[in-house]
């Protein structure tokens, strides 16, 4: 498999980004070696608040949230899934899979050796995020999913179709566009530039340009039997559960209801809408910090009750 990695000095004087990256190797199965960078602020000690990215963005979303939660004394840890953001870009196309995707974020989960998490997961950050947590529900204390879902091969919306068509036949996929597109406000042309940071060119896109056909949509589509078992563990999951949409979010809009039917920690959930486009992230950033910093002191308070 060959690798790129994006230039260091891409990352350099990027808008309210001061953060200082880290690094994790893991290995995928044929043997070559990948690096996945990710963001971790805020004092050690304290429980992980992991916020995974979705498609085509990456950490870079949750600059704010990042921002607002170490000030409020929380650790929030942002990783870039691998062919994004600083992580390593594997060349081809054919070379990513949902299932090697779940592999490399499993061992990068290990290798951290995170545990008592609180997910804050979006787009392909919820369906590689709600693996981790069917693989390893001991290591997390509570989730919360906005704009994604955990498909079975039972179809797509109409927003899903129209992106999966522009995606797939655009022949430069444009990333500050998209990544604008998917927010209710304008971003700057500083914040467009940051999105557009990790790809030097289009052969740094592969990654972002297969995630939305490898959306197990169809019941022929792999992954539809590894989702199905995760959703079998999901289905006992009874830690604190919330679902936080946005209001204004074409593709996965309804996507909630599946989840406060189906996860039994869901179902006692205090559950919200964010205002916002897909990207809620950059439309509500405060109230995501509010509502992960409240569920993170619910859940000391609980254990100190205990």
């Amino acid at each position: 498999m060959d690798v790129l990695r994006t230039p260091d000095e891409r990352f350099e004087g990027l808008a309210d980004w001061p953060y200082l990256p880290h690094y994790t190797a893991v290995a995928d199965a044929d043997g070559t070696a990948l690096r996945i960078h990710h963001v971790d602020e805020g004092p050690k000690d304290q429980r992980p608040i992991l916020l995974m990215h979705g498609e085509p963005s990456w950490a870079y979303l949750y600059r704010k949230v990042i921002a607002d939660l170490s000030a409020r004394g929380r650790r929030a840890i942002a990783p870039d899934l691998v062919g994004f953001g600083r992580s390593d870009k594997p060349a081809k196309r054919s070379d990513y899979t949902y299932e090697r995707h779940v592999a490399w974020m499993s061992e990068w989960l290990v290798r951290n050796d995170l545990k008592d998490i609180v997910l804050f997961c979006q787009d392909w950050g919820g369906l590689i995020g709600l693996r981790l947590v069917a693989a390893f529900p001991e290591r997390f204390s509570a989730v919360v999913v906005s704009n994604t879902g955990l498909p079975v091969g039972s179809g797509k919306s109409e927003g899903f179709e129209a992106w999966l068509n522009f995606s797939q036949n655009v022949p430069e996929l444009p990333i500050g566009f998209i990544l604008n597109g998917g927010t209710a406000r304008d971003l700057s042309d500083a914040e467009r530039a940051a999105y557009e940071a990790p790809f030097p060119d289009e052969t740094y896109k592969e990654g972002a340009r297969i995630f939305p056909a490898l959306v197990p949509i169809t019941p022929e589509h792999a992954s539809v039997a590894e989702n199905k078992a995760a959703w079998a563990v999901l289905e006992t999951f009874d830690k604190p559960f919330i679902t936080a949409f946005s209001d204004a979010d074409a593709i996965t809009r309804g996507g909630e209801a599946v989840f406060q039917s189906r996860v039994p920690g869901a179902r006692t959930a205090a559950h919200t809408t964010l205002k916002g486009g897909h990207f809620v992230q950059e439309d509500s950033p405060g109230e995501i910090a509010a509502l992960l910093d409240g569920l993170v002191a619910s859940l000391t308070q609980k254990e100190i009750a205990e």
